[in-house]
């Protein structure tokens, strides 16, 4: 099987792990090309010694062979790699920062199962890529240049592993949370999805005072994001209920994301997040331009109710990097997904959860109040998410009346202030169809012929 010429999609590369592109030979050769790039981007390294850059990963299997692999192809570039082991993705960009590396590399397929694995790439800023920057990199990796690239048997890198990777960034995240405020008395579930945040997240809410219950803390290799976390949240809310807590914590595999669940068993999305958290921000005077950015997936309720409060809302394209993309064109400092990214920039240069976790349990403390009332703040309009999984993505212009459909369904519902979205998955074979509007027997009408048309034509 030829691997694609393209390799990166909207986050990193990702895919089946040992099938193309996410193999040991592809990582070897991302790992010379992404070591030349930085190397060039910056002739002396940012700790004037040799250039190093740092990996991380999560719990699965495979990170072992993408991890050996995708080093050595660095070493072989004359850069220093360090190793950090199992840390949430905001970890290795915190770490990144940290140790003044030139860029870092985190080995995750996010919320995808065990048997899927990826490469994320951060700069030594701790943002992630720009596209040319990965272009760069794909340029190099497809033709051949990179081979001519050799340095002398004298300049080959170093691997290093760096023990307190872990107890770094549990006092990066907990520089959050304000010093006079503690979490004593509070109970708090946390599923961490078997994955990378097993020993970070419960460590930090212990170490804030919190009685901590866990979930999904023992991983194997293979059972990361397993009926668990952030993908598998109706575990979480019936542990709250069962254990009498007071909030309950969900991550996804690499601990990017977090879902919430309030003490009476309701979960609590990214949406929900942003509204609690942007309107605190603006009633404080620290929600940069009084300005949130979320993407088109978040609920119409949210723009109400921000405005409502003062401020406005910008959306973006899908995916967190879109989102931040937007937060440093605008200079703005909160914004996040639906799905549970939130970039809270004023502490994190990624979406971080245990960050986002901590400025809720924050405001519910200064507030003294629980996460159900505090999400009272808002009311979410009617909308309905269909997933339709797909054998190969074709452009919906070339499928039989699937937009025609889609202009019906919006002349309809656009009238009454809703809206639909047509899209692909950036990282899943699935298209993703969102419905808004005021009558959810209209939503689901539109919902069940508009997926009939995309599953009869390229349904997996």
């Amino acid at each position: 099987m030829i691997p694609p010429r393209k390799i990166f999609g909207t986050d990193g590369v990702r895919g089946t792990a040992n099938v193309p592109p996410v193999t040991a030979e592809t990582a070897l050769k991302l790992g010379r090309a992404a070591a030349h790039v930085f190397k060039t981007l910056n002739a002396q390294a940012r700790d004037r010694g040799k250039h190093k850059i740092v990996i991380g990963k999560d719990t699965r299997l495979s990170g072992y062979m993408l991890e050996n692999a995708i080093s050595s192809g660095i070493l072989s570039m004359g850069v220093d790699v360090l190793f950090i082991g199992p840390l949430p993705t905001p970890g290795v960009a915190y770490i990144t920062r940290s140790l003044r590396a030139d860029a870092g590399i985190v080995i995750t397929a996010s919320h995808n199962p065990y048997t899927d694995n990826g490469i994320k790439f951060f700069r030594a800023d701790g943002y992630k890529l720009d596209d040319q920057i990965e272009s760069r990199i794909e340029n190099l990796v497809f033709s051949g240049q990179i081979e001519n690239v050799r340095p002398a048997p004298g300049e080959i890198g170093k691997a290093i592993r760096i023990d307190d990777a872990l107890g770094r960034y549990i006092e990066f995240a907990k520089a959050g949370f304000p010093k006079q405020l503690t979490l004593e008395n509070l109970r708090i579930v946390v599923d961490c999805a078997n994955g990378a945040a097993y020993k970070s997240t419960p460590c930090v809410l212990r170490e804030l005072g919190a009685e901590v219950i866990l979930l999904g803390n023992q991983p194997d290799g293979t059972n990361i994001n397993e009926q668990c976390g952030s993908m598998f949240p109706e575990n979480l809310c019936r542990e709250v209920i069962a254990h009498n807590a007071h909030l309950g914590i969900a991550h996804d595999g690499d601990a990017d994301r977090v879902l919430l669940c309030d003490e009476n068993g309701r979960l609590a999305d990214g949406d929900d997040i942003m509204a609690v958290a942007a309107l605190d921000m603006l009633a404080g005077g620290t929600l940069a331009a009084k300005t949130l950015v979320a993407t088109v997936m978040s609920n119409a309720g949210l723009d109400a109710a921000v405005k409502k409060g003062g401020g406005s809302v910008i959306r973006a394209a899908v995916g967190d990097k879109n989102v931040i993309d937007e937060m440093l064109k605008g200079g703005f400092n909160f914004g996040g997904e639906q799905s549970g990214h939130l970039i809270f920039r004023d502490y994190a240069t990624t979406g971080d959860g245990l960050v986002s976790a901590l400025q809720i349990l924050r405001i519910m403390r200064q507030k003294n109040a629980p996460l159900s009332r505090l999400a009272q703040c808002w009311s979410r309009f009617p909308q309905l998410v269909t997933n339709v999984k797909v054998r190969e993505k074709i452009p919906f212009e070339n499928l039989d009346g699937v937009l025609k459909l889609v202009a019906s369904a919006e002349n309809e519902l656009t009238a009454a202030g809703g809206r639909v979205l047509l899209r692909y998955s950036g990282t899943e074979p699935k298209a993703r169809l969102l419905l808004e509007g005021n009558d959810r027997a209209v939503l689901e009408k539109w919902s069940k012929q508009i997926c009939a048309a995309i599953q009869n034509q390229i349904g997996a």
